[in-house]
């Protein structure tokens, strides 16, 4: 290993670093990491390295510093992968650890130097600077497009949920797009979509704002009528009666309120919706329904069952759209200091999914915690043990 750690040490040191990727972990459990990848970029003016965590269902991201960096890929490499592969400025590194020790083969660079600068772009589909003419008149730009110190928050939650969109683009039809956003609010993430798709992407779409509150409608209505905003309506309604579409190429949900979200799942697959995203918000329902004996040490405390309930909530819904045909990934929306809703449900229609083996894994799920969920009970003709 001492040759590792001294690679790593003059990689870092140097700045030589552009991306590793940690792989073939040692243990098979899928409550932990399948692999790791490291990536180097700025925050904030400062040098860091974007670790990112792929488990089975989502991905989870941190940033270190340079020294956390090189302490942490020693420990990892070897110890809990048995491969790895290092990038540099000038060689890659293939790293094979076994129960004979570590072997590094130096190989000739394969990969072109990434922009440290990339992750900062991609996180900012709109730029502090520039106006943009919705963020302006909803207060979060000035008219000359800087951000109001006040709203900061607000403007990196727009622009992590873009970044999110785009990821999913590909996924998207080609021609107008339909797209329906349940529970649009004061629609700040609905304008911006809009601004996504026909400003920056020349997509033709008719979108959707769905909101029960008539007068926050009637505001929404219109802004997007003084901003010009062609195909963009807003509607009072239900989300769980709401029967003006046929269908729908991408279905939005954001802080739906317990079962609500589960309505506005349903509604997307029963409407074959090609992408679907939705951020939960107040998981309820399976607080009191949980009852597992080995858990109890966790569920006789309040403050932990709720937070088990939340993310065993999460976990059914994201198996359950699994198992009618959806690849499903939860990933962060915004960072916990912003707000403690923060996992974003993706999911993406793969008409060939084994659906039957995604679903006897979620009955096994469900059984060994007593739960039903409202989802299950709203999609229950179109699951494969019923089909």
């Amino acid at each position: 290993m001492s040759e590792l750690a001294d690679i790593v040490d003059d990689l870092i040191a140097r700045d030589a670093l552009t991306g590793a990727t940690l792989s073939k972990p040692r243990r098979s459990d899928p409550a932990h990491y399948a692999k790791v990848t490291v990536d180097p970029v700025v925050v904030r003016d400062a040098r860091r390295y974007r670790w990112r965590y792929h488990y089975a269902a989502r991905t989870t991201d941190e940033h270190l510093a340079p020294e956390e960096t090189a302490r942490r890929l020693v420990h990892l490499i070897g110890g809990e992968f048995r491969q790895a592969h290092l990038r540099a400025t000038d060689a890659d590194y293939q790293v094979l650890a076994d129960a004979s020790g570590t072997k590094v083969l130096r190989r000739p660079a394969t990969k072109p130097v990434a922009s440290r600068d990339h992750d900062r772009r991609k996180r900012h589909v709109l730029a502090d600077g520039v106006a943009v003419p919705f963020l302006v008149e909803l207060g979060v730009q000035t008219p000359a497009g800087k951000v109001k110190a006040q709203r900061q928050d607000k403007f990196r939650q727009v622009n992590r949920f873009l970044e999110l969109v785009e990821d999913v683009l590909p996924g998207l039809p080609a021609g107008r797009l339909c797209v329906v956003d349940f529970g649009s609010g004061k629609s700040y993430l609905t304008f911006a979509l809009h601004h996504l798709l026909t400003v920056v992407h020349g997509r033709e779409v008719d979108l959707v704002g769905l909101d029960l509150k008539g007068d926050v409608v009637a505001t929404c209505s219109a802004l997007a009528q003084k901003l010009g905003s062609e195909g963009l309506r807003f509607e009072v309604g239900d989300i769980a009666g709401y029967s003006r579409l046929d269908a729908a190429d991408l279905v939005v949900s954001l802080h739906a309120c317990d079962t609500a979200t589960d309505a506005a799942l349903e509604r997307a697959v029963r409407w074959n919706a090609p992408v679907i995203l939705a951020v939960p918000c107040c998981q309820h329902e399976l607080l009191g329904q949980i009852q597992c004996a080995p858990l109890g040490p966790l569920l006789d405390r309040g403050l932990l069952r709720a937070r088990f309930a939340s993310d065993v909530t999460d976990a059914a819904r994201a198996q359950l759209l699994e198992s009618v045909g959806y690849d499903v990934r939860l990933v962060e929306f915004v960072d916990l200091e912003h707000t403690p809703k923060n996992v974003l449900i993706r999911a993406t229609r793969r008409p060939a999914r084994d659906r039957a083996k995604a679903y006897a894994e979620y009955r096994r799920f469900a059984d060994a915690l007593g739960i039903d969920p409202a989802l299950e009970r709203l999609l229950v003709d179109l699951l494969p043990e019923r089909a």
